[in-house]
């Protein structure tokens, strides 16, 4: 094990900073342990409570489970958070092992036969259903056991105000869209529900979730359209809808990790929102926003070289570890722990100013950080990519050239 006291104090790069006991344990970690993922529960709990706290209590918080499914992490998450979505019979069988007894709602497009069946057997809270052929098909799944009934949401691809979905890094809705239904078939469904069919799916509102990378104003203004769309479709079709669920998508900037998504100022407005519809449930479901800043992706600089008058530092691992950067098209935010021990006869290869950091991949595409200006990386450093806790390790292509997987380690 490279000794803690052999390492210099952490240089900061890319704006991330590490806690100190996040930079200790990467730093003490042997040579031979790495990759690996450091979460840090006891900052997620800080994180979702304050979270929780910022919310009106007629607010409900769903965990996205697809942002980041880890044991620990769900774990972790427990006690802060009302519930979990779950968008696969995977996901669900999953998370209903981690967290038994905790209510789930059950979304995604493209819900096989055998995905229903398995949410109606394991009695979902909620199903979000995305189109007029899957309200027959969960009436079917449910037509064996006529005294059943379960709850549903109508996923809407709401129409909503020219640019009001212009800054956001990834669009669901406002626009041609494969999720939810049109709002022309939405009467459809209504008439649907109001027969045979509605007597084992309750009709409880509307699903919109329309896109990812909101700020809290955006995202309060995108919600209020939501709600008041809902209202107007209610009064129209002379219903009463108790819940709104305006879904996740809040904003995390991996260009500036201090740069966060302003709960107070979220929770501030849904209580107005909420103060002039005191009849109604509000329910949001973010992923990203909860778990990305609790991850940390720990490897080292296996070499430094020069190509062209570029300097690069080749870590072990790589984007089949951390596919983050090549999805979003970033630099994943990361510091350099210094590693002074260097036993090899050989020198040492080295670099500094704007450096790119790549993996062990053959290609070009394994690239984690580009250009990113450090005082001096070198073979043998220890390097720390932060906000590495959602969308990270569950999405890579693991098996690409059999590379050994990453530890995982829980602070």
């Amino acid at each position: 094990m490279t000794p803690t006291s052999q390492l210099h104090q952490t240089v900061e790069c890319a704006t991330a900073t590490l806690a100190p006991t996040v930079r200790e344990f990467a730093a003490g970690l042997p040579s031979e342990a790495l990759p690996a993922y450091i979460y840090d529960l006891g900052a997620l709990r800080t994180h979702v409570t304050a979270i929780r706290a910022a919310l009106p209590s007629e607010v409900e918080l769903y965990y996205a489970a697809k942002a980041n499914p880890d044991a620990a992490v769900l774990e972790a998450l427990r006690d802060a958070v009302d519930g979990y979505e779950v968008s696969s019979a995977g996901e669900l069988a999953h998370v209903r092992q981690v967290a038994p007894g905790a209510p789930l709602a059950f979304g995604g497009p493209g819900k096989t036969p055998a995905e229903i069946a398995a949410a109606v057997s394991a009695g979902v809270y909620r199903w979000h259903l995305e189109s007029v052929q899957e309200l027959y098909q969960l009436a079917s799944a449910l037509s064996s056991t006529p005294d059943q009934q379960v709850d549903v949401l109508l996923r809407v691809n709401v129409p909503v105000a020219e640019g009001s979905l212009e800054s956001v890094a990834l669009a669901m809705g406002g626009r041609p869209s494969p999720f939810g239904l049109d709002p022309a078939d939405v009467a459809r469904a209504l008439e649907l529900l109001a027969g045979p069919i509605g007597r084992q799916l309750r009709l409880r509102g509307i699903h919109a979730h329309l896109g990812s990378g909101l700020s809290a104003a955006e995202h309060l203004a995108v919600a209020e359209q939501i709600v008041n769309w809902s209202a107007a479709l209610a009064a129209r079709h002379g219903l009463r809808f108790d819940e709104v669920n305006i879904g996740g998508g809040m904003a995390v900037d991996y260009a500036d990790p201090s740069a966060r998504f302003d709960w107070v100022e979220f929770g501030t407005g849904l209580r107005t929102l909420l103060d002039h519809r005191p009849e109604l449930r509000l329910r949001i479901e973010p992923g990203r926003a909860l778990t990305a800043y609790c991850g940390y992706y720990a490897t080292e600089v296996l070499d430094v070289k020069v190509s062209q008058g570029e300097p690069f530092a080749v870590v072990r691992g790589g984007t089949h570890h951390l596919r983050t950067p090549a999805t979003k098209g970033h630099s994943q935010p990361f510091a350099v722990v210094p590693v002074e021990e260097w036993s090899h006869p050989w020198p040492r290869s080295e670099a500094a100013g704007p450096v790119s950091l790549t993996g062990q991949l053959c290609t070009p595409k394994d690239l984690l950080a580009q250009g990113i200006p450090v005082p001096v990386i070198r073979s043998g450093d220890r390097v720390v990519f932060a906000m590495a806790g959602a969308y990270a390790w569950n999405i890579s292509h693991h098996e690409f050239l059999m590379h050994p997987r990453p530890g995982f380690h829980y602070i």
